[in-house]
């Protein structure tokens, strides 16, 4: 635990905790009823606001590199080695302990077994961010940046490639199903479409890894242009090509976010970088930041914060009412959906679980707290 360093851009501060914020919503709602159509994620082609969020994460934990990287560059390459690979490590196995949290299962006896290890998904949100990271971080390391974004550009038209020549655009037919299914086996996959197939991967994680580049290479520009219109009109520019691109890119390769296609990486990139270049005209060059605080609060602990919302969702789950229904259940159909019925309830729900996150979240600045890996 440390405490924050050097004055940070707001705008990148606010961005990352809104990407917080809105993820808690999405993956929180209450349950008894179907959520608004926009909180949910689109069935497979197409695009809700929801797919924005993971891509988002991604976009700022570029963001963050771009202030942490320079430091490394005064370090040996034994020593850049290290903190790659070991925040990597730690990321990764967070999400895995996350996955496998509480460790045990009831028994139809009453009593508890330990949860076996062979049934826990190995891939996930944060398995991809860490191994997205280390790409990205050893490319922008070792490599010039006109190598990077060549790279970066192998991944998306390789990614194209790969999926077009090894099977097709389906659910169960696309070749990152197959390698995951060679790799890992069904038991190690997510289960949550109703088959073992999983959203985050490995080889859709090789186009998310230009997400990561994207968010540091916006976040470098940033840094170095300045608070100024220049680089308000310059990002919106950007947005607006590579929304183009990805626009008439969608007609032979569709955006997906659960197959997290290369279409899919242009049009989040450039929502991201729009979103930005608002976020930086209201907040640094017309400087109102009315409300910015509350954002932050979020941006100053993202990962525990994030971590926290995943593990007290499953503790819900865990702690059962008088009736044996789950706690989760039982606050949503005793109180939320009598309140509020239908989809309105499940959004109060996951409004008041998102403000007891931000709670523990506010706690901890106040008490100048920060957790970092």
């Amino acid at each position: 635990m440390t405490k924050i360093a050097s004055p940070r851009f707001l705008a990148l501060d606010v961005l990352r905790g809104m990407t917080i914020c809105f993820m808690i919503i999405v993956n929180n709602p209450g349950s008894g009823a179907e959520p608004f159509a926009p909180l949910l994620h689109a069935s497979w082609n197409g695009f809700t606001p929801t797919d924005l969020v993971f891509p988002t994460f991604m976009f700022v934990v570029g963001n963050a590199m771009s202030f942490s990287m320079p430091k490394y560059r005064q370090l040996g390459t034994g020593s850049v080695l290290g903190k790659i690979f070991k925040r990597t490590v730690i990321i990764f196995l967070l999400g895995y302990l996350m996955y496998w949290f509480p460790f045990f299962k009831e028994t139809q006896g009453g009593g508890y077994d330990l949860s076996p290890i062979s049934n826990t998904r190995i891939m996930g949100v944060l398995q991809r961010i860490a191994l997205a990271y280390c790409a990205a971080g050893l490319m922008i390391h070792f490599l010039p940046k006109k190598a990077v974004w060549a790279l970066s550009t192998i991944f998306l038209l390789g990614y194209w490639l790969i999926l077009y020549a090894g099977g097709d655009y389906s659910m169960t037919g696309n070749a990152g199903h197959k390698l995951d299914l060679l790799l890992f086996g069904e038991s190690h996959l997510y289960h949550g479409e109703g088959v073992a197939f999983d959203p985050e991967g490995l080889l859709s994680t090789i186009p998310s890894i230009v997400n990561v580049i994207a968010g540091y290479y916006a976040g470098v520009f940033i840094q170095q242009k300045g608070k100024s219109f220049e680089s308000v009109a310059k990002l919106l520019i950007s947005a607006f090509g590579l929304l183009c691109i990805a626009y008439f890119w969608d007609f032979v390769f569709p955006i997906n976010k659960k197959l997290w296609t290369s279409s899919f990486v242009l049009y989040t990139v450039g929502l991201d970088l729009a979103i930005l270049g608002v976020l930086l005209f209201i907040l640094e060059i017309k400087a109102i930041t009315k409300g910015a605080y509350f954002f932050q609060v979020f941006g100053k602990n993202p990962l525990f914060i994030y971590l926290l919302s995943e593990i007290l969702y499953t503790v819900f789950y865990m702690i059962k009412t008088g009736s044996g229904t789950p706690l989760y259940e039982g606050i949503n159909n005793t109180f939320f959906q009598k309140v509020l019925p239908g989809a309105w309830g499940s959004l109060a729900f996951a409004l008041c679980y998102m403000l007891l996150c931000w709670l523990i979240g506010y706690w901890m600045d106040r008490k100048k707290i920060y957790v970092r890996v």
